[in-house]
C-alpha cells in the first residue's frame, strides 16, 4: 500500500503529459496546413528578436502598469515552476523534499518562490480589476464577448489558486516541521506563508498532514490541469511565444511581400529581349494558375497560421488601430481570432473525418471575416508594432484583400476609380498630367 500514491502520481503524470503531447501534435498539424514560406533567412536578428521581444518582454513595457505586473507573472511562472521539479520527483520516489540537503541554497530558493508566489497573486489581482471593476476599453470589445472573457478570467483564477496551495502548502508543512512529524525534515525559508500558519495553529498533526498533502497533489494536478487547458486558451502564447518572434517579420514594416506570379509575369512584360513563348516549351501542359490572395486558412501561409495561434488577445492592436479608434468595424484583435477560431474548425473537420478535410461549405472570408473589415483597413501598421509578440494581423488582411480583388474583381468602388486614374493619369487624382499645375496660377 505505501507505493499506491506513487503509482497514482504516476499515472497521473502519463496521462497529463500523453494528452498535452497530443495537443502538441494537433496544433502542429494545423498550423502546417498553411502555405510554406521561407523564414530562413537573417538568422541571427531573429534570435536577437526572441531573446529581446520573448524572454525580455521589451515591448510589454511600453505600457509600464500592465508590462511590470506581466512580467512578475512571467518570472513568477518560469522560477516557481523549478519546484515543480522538485514535486516530480518527490511524487515518483515517494520522498518529501528531496533538495533539501542543498541546505541554505534550498531555503534561498523556497523563499524566493513564495516572495514571487505572493507578488503574483497582487498581479493577478489587479489584472482582475483592470479587467472587470475598471472595465479597459480594450477588454469590453465586441469579439471579447462570450468565451474570451471567461478564458482571460479563468487564467487569472488557475494561477490564484495555484499559487494559493503553494503557499498552504507550505504553511502546512512549516508547522508539521515545528512538530517533529516523521518525513517533515526541517529544511525550506518560509517568508509568506508564515503568515498562513496562525490560521493552522492547534490542528493535529493528522490534520496538518491531510491539508499540506491535499494542498500537495492539488497543485500538481492543477499545473497538469492548467498545461492541457494551455492548448484551448489565450494562454498558448506562453510557448507559442518565442518561435513566433523567432518568425516574426525581419524586414521593414511598410515594406510588403508581392505575388511571386505577378513578379514574374511584370518582369516579362517589361524585360523587351524576352521571349513570353520560352517559359512554355512547345508540348508542355500549362500550369494550373495559383490562387491569388486568401480566401481561407489554408491559402495562408503557416507563419500567419502560428501568429493566429500566438494572439494573446490583449487588444493592444485594436487599441492602436486608427480604424478602430474612428468607430470602424476593424479589429486587428479580432482578425486573428476569427482566423484561429476558422483554423480550429478546419481542425475538428479533419479529427471527425479521418485526418482529411471535407469541405463544409464555409470559409474564413464572409463567414468570419467581413469585407467592411478588410477595407477598414489604412495599412499603417500600427496594429504590428503594437503586438507585444510580434503578430502581423496586416499580412492576413493584405491577402484577403488580394483575393477580392485579383480573384473576385470585387475592389470598392473608390479603389477602382483611383486605380484607373493611376493608368490614366499617373496619380491617384481625376486630373491630366498636363494640368497638374494650374493650381499655381489661382
Amino acid at each position: 500500500m505505501e507505493y499506491v500514491p506513487n503509482i497514482l502520481f504516476a499515472i497521473a503524470l502519463v496521462v497529463g503529459i500523453g494528452f498535452f503531447v497530443r495537443n502538441v501534435k494537433k496544433l502542429s498539424r494545423n498550423i502546417k496546413l498553411g502555405k510554406n514560406v521561407d523564414v530562413s533567412d537573417n538568422k541571427s536578428q531573429r534570435w536577437r528578436n526572441m531573446a529581446r521581444i520573448a524572454l525580455g518582454q521589451s515591448k510589454m513595457v511600453v505600457r509600464p502598469v500592465a508590462g511590470f505586473m506581466h512580467i512578475i507573472v512571467y518570472v513568477g511562472f518560469i522560477i516557481i515552476n523549478i519546484e515543480v521539479l522538485e514535486i516530480i520527483l518527490d511524487g515518483l520516489l515517494g520522498t518529501h523534499r528531496l533538495f533539501a540537503s542543498l541546505g541554505s541554497v534550498y531555503n534561498f530558493l523556497i523563499g524566493s518562490f513564495e516572495v514571487l508566489a505572493f507578488l503574483v497573486i497582487v498581479a493577478v489581482v489587479v489584472f482582475w480589476i483592470r479587467r472587470n471593476i475598471i472595465r479597459l476599453k480594450r477588454f469590453i470589445k465586441p469579439e471579447m464577448e462570450g468565451w474570451p472573457k471567461k478564458d482571460g478570467n479563468m487564467i487569472l483564477y488557475i494561477e490564484l489558486v495555484l499559487m494559493t496551495l503553494f503557499l498552504t502548502m507550505n504553511a502546512a508543512d512549516s508547522q508539521l516541521q515545528q512538530l517533529g512529524a516523521e518525513h517533515y525534515v526541517q529544511a525550506g525559508s518560509f517568508p509568506i506563508s508564515q503568515f498562513i500558519m496562525p490560521l493552522l495553529d492547534g490542528l493535529s498533526a493528522s490534520t496538518l498532514i491531510f491539508i499540506e498533502r491535499t494542498a500537495w497533489w492539488l497543485h500538481i494536478l492543477g499545473i497538469l490541469a492548467f498545461l492541457n487547458y494551455l492548448y484551448y486558451s489565450k494562454h498558448l502564447h506562453i510557448l507559442l511565444a518565442f518561435p513566433n518572434t523567432y518568425y516574426g517579420k525581419v524586414k521593414p514594416k511598410g515594406a510588403l511581400n508581392n505575388l511571386e506570379s505577378v513578379t514574374n509575369e511584370v518582369k516579362l512584360m517589361m524585360d523587351p529581349n524576352a521571349d513570353p513563348f520560352a517559359a512554355s516549351p512547345e508540348g508542355a501542359e500549362a500550369a494550373v494558375p495559383e490562387k491569388f490572395g486568401a480566401s481561407d486558412v489554408m491559402d495562408l501561409n503557416w507563419v500567419q497560421l502560428l501568429n493566429a495561434y500566438t494572439c494573446t488577445e490583449c487588444g493592444r492592436c485594436t487599441s492602436e488601430c486608427p480604424a478602430n479608434l474612428t468607430g470602424k468595424k476593424l479589429s486587428p484583435r479580432k482578425i486573428m481570432m476569427d482566423t484561429r477560431d476558422r483554423l480550429e474548425e478546419v481542425g475538428k473537420n479533419m479529427d471527425a473525418n479521418k485526418g482529411e478535410f471535407v469541405p463544409d461549405g464555409k470559409q474564413l472570408l464572409d463567414d468570419y471575416i467581413s469585407r467592411e473589415e478588410l477595407w477598414a483597413c489604412t495599412t499603417c501598421n500600427a496594429c504590428v508594432q503594437a503586438c507585444p509578440v510580434s503578430i502581423d494581423p496586416l499580412s492576413i488582411i493584405i491577402e484577403m484583400r488580394r483575393f477580392l480583388v485579383m480573384e473576385q474583381s470585387a475592389a470598392p468602388m473608390e479603389l477602382n476609380n483611383m486605380m484607373s486614374n493611376i493608368e490614366n493619369n499617373g496619380a491617384p487624382w481625376p486630373y491630366n498630367q498636363m494640368d497638374r499645375l494650374n493650381w499655381v496660377n489661382e
